[in-house]
């Protein structure tokens, strides 16, 4: 063993001659300043340049052109064979060819997914030096991973803005300009998404090229590194819960093992910390969450800091919290797991490959769901993503059904199936299964996601193994020009037709929609079905060859009509096809605007329907002239200070004259509280009032747990749609919404009512607190008011909520071309 020791040491000699610590390379202690990402790369590249333990690789860029990348750490042997560790560590679980029983524990450590969470980036660098130079010993059978910073486009914008405003040296006080962080702060990614709710959904570029690297590993552990209130000290495993009941007790089990690990290092420094409060494991798009569902074992570390600590910041109890302490805080539980991993790596392995062959303990076998194509493909493409294997099936199936929430049956044809009996068949009962357990509704996100209610599909989940014997249809279609065509007609039923329609519009080309059915040449269609007549585009050359290859790029399979005379009713010429305009379109941003909100609708705006937005902010709201714009879409918020007095009177006399306002989520509150709309709150009745008289008496203790009968956590409603209104077409007369809250308003009485709970209200997965679901009876969920010659429109839930409830979004498109569509502008 000593020859060995004597052996590596000369080995690695001449390369740590030339390796250089994170403070000798950047010129600053680790804690002494904010490094930007193009400073960690630099030093990840040196130390991978100069240690044979080392290997540093890019895995993308991200949508500012800033690398993601990843180091491979461990034993030169080690490394040497990486490949062999990596194929036998999929094979032990099914996901690669042939057999093999590793014993390297693989660990995968990911820091900084929120860019002003700073710290975590500054002890990656430590974390990479110290295993190199001191640590050794851990990696002869340990591979560590290191993902230096999983969102740098926050980080930089965090790090840039605070080394501008930062007092030299560093001001303590809270009060300070440097604690207090402008919209949007650095958080989120460029689209202003949270990444660490993005892991299942992959709706960032980010998360979509990380799955492919996540997925040729699969790591036994995986660390998140976060930052919490400044308060806080410091939080680590084991989590709180609830946790979701595949999760095996051996995975519990070490969790604690770490956690005890990790307070043998923080109690020898006198160093506070917490666990199991808070941090559940239930919402599978954590980068906690979703690598235990993937097996490993999931964790999250919180430091106190977040965005207000900057360099040093006096805490409420009068501390002196530094950039210093929350390096090291962070750099030691990285060391320590690296440490308990190392120590039980041939546990880790074993308890994995158990994991992974132990799937068909699901109360359901399989999921069989059928709906519109484009939805089934819009999934699939998901599955494709995180390597699920699902296959397709005709015949009758019966099983839970998610539309009634009782048992029912199924008659498929070309059916999607998705099974537990594959090795990643854990995950695909945590993405799929109808209702999820909670040990306790006070968990950290929502508690309701169910994959088929997501995409609009009809589905039961079956307690039998279904098998599949047919294969996705072939969907490539090829529109032939047809110059005799008085026009062309296509379906409208999903956001690949919406898409279709934006490049049309894009191209100039003048697009229909019928707000009546259709039916020419025996075909019938539905309401919303577009329409391209040969009259409205005279003037667009080549209009035939140009609008079949715009098909044909967006695969969509056109009906060319050799007449604009219907078989009944409806002709091309009716006062009910009537004209898209091409709609000018603005978003409100900024101070008062949530972040998030604002960022999936530019994000669904840029990369989902590819239809040019600007950007207005609220501070500037008073002096925009909105007669350049068609539409205004206002996010969730709080709007107190941007929607005053002359401001609101800008928009409603804009919306008078024929301007299209769209308000989402806790928007509406702003619109209720303002004179002329006619949104008004479900009341409380007399009953609620002597129960809250009661509720003054609840003891302390209970109060948390109490105030969960008036939460809505993230639950799936059935709403009741009215689909011969624009706003719905191509959907029929039931929608399944994420509801996110408990805001509950009346019907329109001069306006539309589209989407609505009448009567009891019906949750069919998720937590609802008792009185807040009862709330809810009789509610407004989607709406239209007219105002003059525009309109107001309403959504109560947020369809494009993180962008990954996919059935929601025609709803939202209906509303900027379908809507109060009475005026084409020239």
């Amino acid at each position: 063993m000593k020859r060995l020791s004597y052996l590596l040491l000369f080995l690695s000699f001449p390369l740590f001659a030339q390796l250089q610590s994170p403070a000798e390379f950047l010129g600053y202690e680790i804690g002494e300043q904010f490094s930007r990402h193009a400073q960690v790369v630099d030093y990840f590249e040196h130390v991978a340049e100069n240690s044979s333990m080392v290997t540093y690789h890019n895995y993308g860029k991200t949508n500012e052109r800033r690398p993601l990348t990843y180091a491979i750490v461990s034993s030169p042997q080690n490394l040497a064979n990486i490949e062999t560790i990596r194929k036998n560590n999929l094979a032990s679980i099914g996901m690669g060819e042939g057999s093999a029983s590793p014993d390297v524990a693989i660990v995968w450590l990911s820091y900084n997914v929120h860019g002003n969470e700073a710290s975590s980036t500054e002890a990656a660098m430590a974390t990479l030096y110290e295993l190199i130079t001191e640590k050794q010993a851990w990696l002869q059978n340990t591979v560590v991973i290191i993902d230096p910073c999983v969102n740098p486009d926050g980080r930089d914008r965090y790090a840039n803005w605070y080394n501008q405003v930062k007092r030299t040296p560093f001001d303590p006080s809270q009060d300070a300009t440097e604690h207090r962080e402008r919209w949007p702060g650095g958080r989120p990614n460029h689209y202003l998404f949270d990444l660490n709710r993005d892991w299942a959904w992959a709706t960032q570029v980010e998360t979509r090229q990380r799955l492919k690297i996540y997925n040729q590993w699969m790591p036994h552990v995986h660390v998140d590194f976060h930052e919490q209130g400044i308060n806080e000290p410091y939080y680590f495993a084991p989590a709180a819960e609830p946790y979701h009941e595949i999760i095996t007790p051996w995975q519990r089990d070490f969790q604690t093992q770490i956690g005890k690990n990790h307070a043998k290092y923080f109690d020898q420094e006198g160093w506070l910390f917490f666990t199991r409060e808070r941090f559940d494991l239930l919402y599978p798009s954590y980068g906690d969450t979703y690598p235990t569902y993937m097996g490993a074992i999931g964790m999250t570390y919180e430091q106190a800091g977040h965005g207000f600590a900057g360099l040093g910041v006096f805490t409420d109890e009068g501390q002196m919290l530094t950039l210093k302490d929350r390096a090291a805080h962070h750099t030691t539980t990285g060391l320590s797991t690296v440490e308990i991993s190392s120590k039980n790596a041939a546990k880790l392995n074993e308890e994995f490959r158990k994991y992974f062959g132990n799937t068909n303990s699901a109360t359901y076998k399989s999921f069989v769901m059928q709906g519109d194509a484009d939805n089934i493909q819009a999934l699939t493409d998901l599955l494709d993503l995180h390597e699920i294997e699902y296959g397709f099936t005709n015949g009758s199936f019966k099983g839970y059904s998610y539309g009634t929430g009782e048992k029912g049956s199924l008659e498929a044809k070309n059916a999607l199936v998705v099974s537990t009996n594959q090795p990643k068949g854990h995950m695909v009962t945590v993405l799929f299964e109808p209702k999820t357990a909670l040990s306790t509704p006070l968990t950290y996100d929502i508690t309701a996601w169910s994959l088929p209610y997501a995409y609009g599909l009809e589905s039961v989940a079956s307690s039998s193994l279904v098998s599949t014997n047919g294969s996705q249809p072939n969907r490539m279609v090829t529109n032939q020009a047809t110059t005799k065509a008085a026009g062309y007609i296509l379906e409208w039923n999903s956001m690949a037709d919406a898409k279709f329609l934006a490049d049309l519009l894009k191209h100039d080309i003048r697009v229909r929609f019928s707000e009546k059915k259709l039916k020419f040449g025996g075909n019938e269609f539905d309401r919303g079905s577009l329409i391209i007549t040969r009259s409205d585009n005279r003037n667009t050359e080549n209009f035939d060859s140009k609008l079949t290859e715009i098909a044909n790029n967006h695969n969509r399979k056109l009906y060319a009509s050799p007449t604009s005379f219907a078989d009944a009713m409806t002709d091309f010429g009716s006062p009910d096809v009537k004209l898209i305009n091409k709609q000018k379109i603005a978003v409100l941003q900024g101070e008062g605007t949530s972040s998030l909100s604002y960022g999936a609708i530019w994000h669904f705006f840029e990369q989902q329907l590819d239809y040019p937005v600007t950007s207005i902010n609220t501070d500037d709201i008073g002096r925009v002239n909105l007669d350049d714009y068609n539409v205004l879409v206002v996010p969730s918020g709080w709007y107190g200070r941007a929607m005053n007095n002359d401001a609101m009177k800008g928009i409603k006399d804009w919306v008078r004259g024929g301007g299209k306002l769209i308000a989402i989520g806790r928007a509406l509150s702003s619109l209720e509280r303002a004179d002329g709309f006619g949104l008004k709150r479900n009341e409380q009745d007399s009953a609620d009032t002597e129960k809250s008289e009661d509720s003054k008496l609840i003891p302390y203790d209970q109060r948390e747990q109490e105030r969960t009968k008036n939460m809505i956590t993230g639950s799936i409603y059935k709403v009741t749609l009215d689909p011969s209104h624009p706003m719905a077409f191509g959907y029929g007369d039931t929608y399944y919404s994420l509801k996110l809250g408990s805001d509950s308003y009346k019907f329109l009485e001069d306006g539309y009512t589209v989407g609505y709970i009448k009567g009891d209200p019906v949750s069919l997965s998720g937590f609802s607190g008792e009185e807040a679901k009862a709330g809810l009876a009789n509610s407004l969920v989607f709406g239209e008011e007219r105002m003059g010659r525009g309109s107001v429109i309403y959504f109560v839930d947020d369809v494009l909520f993180r962008g990954f409830w996919h059935n929601g979004k025609l709803l939202f498109v209906n509303s900027l071309f379908f809507v109060n569509n009475n005026a084409f502008e020239l």
